[in-house]
């Protein structure tokens, strides 16, 4: 070690002499001396890498408290950050699906720092069941007999194959083998469930007498899968599920539909398009459906299955049914959710998704054209700025080939360079509050379907 170096390092502060600072006293009285000590070990450490590289100290060394106040705030910020969803899609996947109304997210506060009647029977003063307030509702509002929750669909598809049908046949058409995100194919569910899965018809044609041919004593199940994140368009033909239940029920055998989107409403009402609803498959005979809470429903992360009470009873008593089990926040959350469907009249209003989707093209004209004449003096010496039309998209799987008319606040760089471009969008991802936008045609597009804090973004991108 040189001579220069020896004499750097050695004018790095004791730990002990920093902790004894005035202007350090009052952090380690806020946040105890073990955080404060290990923040300032690893400024140390970074000093000390400095002095190595660039035989200097850093200019923080000047200010140690300072520095440490950097770091503690730097420390205390959340890895799950809220953003801005400018990116098109409403129901994004990797930000979180739905958005929850403001009922929803109140029971949550009201559950979280109390005791509950979460398995508390207060007539008996026994041990109820977790699912039975939400189960009362969703048998109010989808007609079944009883329903049964757990931590998302795929945890409901997983515990309905598992319960119902181990080590039995599954028959499901070619055309409904889906694969979702993260890989999830519903092939390697049912080899996990310990059930047989029969593939019958072709991937675009499949008709009853292909299920029919493949019953036999060995038959579990007869199953559909709503294809929801991708669509077959041409030459087809699909079983109805009420042709379904009835061949179900002539040969003894259950049916149950995958729902996936799950959808409690009719969405043409609001000019959207259709989408399957699980009442309607109940009345046709279905024994069993699941869906999402997150994603049409607009609610939290959970996976509903609901139908016959004989065969919900099977689920709840499968040892599956502990280990996929949701607590109590995402039990008050879905509770709150559901009985805004008690109020169908104001709906639209109340429930974020709902009120998202159905969002005039012309509402957000006008909030681009006003962000447009607000941003153009701070971005014109780089980038073109435009109001433009768009399209957005439900997301996580709904309606994948339908778009909804959108508009949007677009970044064309006047160097015509796509790096210019990554480097905006990347420094608009590095602010407190993230952007997320999408880059396409050579622009940077912030679709505004989804904004809902026009003035915090302006102060967001004027940073």
């Amino acid at each position: 070690m040189s001579t220069a170096a020896h004499s750097l390092y050695s004018q790095l502060p004791a730990i002990d002499r920093l902790l004894r600072e005035p202007a350090i006293e009052p952090l380690v009285a806020a946040h105890g001396q073990t955080l404060i000590g290990d923040l300032l070990r690893q400024l140390q450490a970074q000093a000390r890498v400095e002095i190595q590289r660039h035989a200097q100290l850093p200019a923080w060394c000047n200010d140690w408290p300072q520095a440490l106040q950097a770091r503690l705030l730097q420390q205390r910020q959340p890895a799950m950050k809220t953003v801005f969803n400018l990116s098109g899609t409403v129901l994004h996947t990797n930000l979180g699906r739905a958005q929850l109304a403001q009922p929803a997210i109140e029971a949550i506060e009201r559950v979280m720092g109390a005791a509950v009647t979460l398995e508390y029977d207060l007539d008996g003063a026994g041990r109820g069941h977790r699912d039975r307030a939400v189960a009362d509702l969703l048998c109010r509002l989808t007609g079944a007999e009883d329903a049964c929750i757990v931590n998302n669909n795929a945890a409901a598809v997983l515990l309905m194959l598992a319960a119902v049908t181990p080590g039995r046949q599954v028959v499901v058409s070619r055309g409904e083998l889906v694969e979702i995100g993260g890989a999830f194919r519903i092939p390697d569910v049912m080899r996990q469930a310990g059930c047989e899965l029969v593939e019958v018809g072709t991937t675009n044609r499949t008709h009853l007498k292909d299920y029919r041919n493949a019953i036999n004593e060995r038959t579990g199940l007869l199953m559909k899968v709503h294809t929801s994140n991708y669509c077959i368009q041409g030459f087809t033909a699909a079983v109805d599920e009420a042709e379904l239940a009835a061949l179900g029920q002539q040969h003894g055998i259950a049916t149950a539909t995958d729902l996936g989107s799950g959808s409690l409403i009719d969405m043409t009402q609001y000019g959207l398009p259709a989408e399957p609803m699980p009442q309607r498959l109940l009345a046709a005979g279905v024994d069993l459906v699941t869906f999402s809470g997150d994603k049409l429903l607009g609610g939290p992360q959970a996976g509903i299955i609901v139908g016959k009470k004989a065969m919900i009873a099977q689920l709840q008593q499968h040892p599956l049914k502990r280990a996929l089990r949701v607590g109590k926040m995402t039990l008050a959350a879905l509770e709150a959710t559901l009985r805004l469907y008690l109020q169908p009249e104001l709906l639209a209003q109340q429930l974020p998704t709902l009120r998202l989707l159905t969002r005039p093209q012309q509402q957000m004209q006008q909030a681009a054209e006003r962000l447009l004449r607000v941003l153009t003096p701070r971005f014109s010496e780089q980038f073109l700025l435009r109001a433009e039309p768009c399209w957005s998209q439900i997301g996580s799987g709904s309606l994948p080939v339908d778009r909804l008319p959108s508009y949007a606040l677009t970044f064309a760089p006047l160097d015509g360079r796509g790096a210019t471009l990554e480097r905006l969008a990347e420094r608009w991802r590095g602010l407190p509050q993230p952007i997320i936008g999408r880059i396409n045609d050579g622009k940077l597009w912030l679709d505004l379907r989804c904004l809902t804090q026009e003035q915090a973004l302006v102060e967001a991108l004027n940073r």
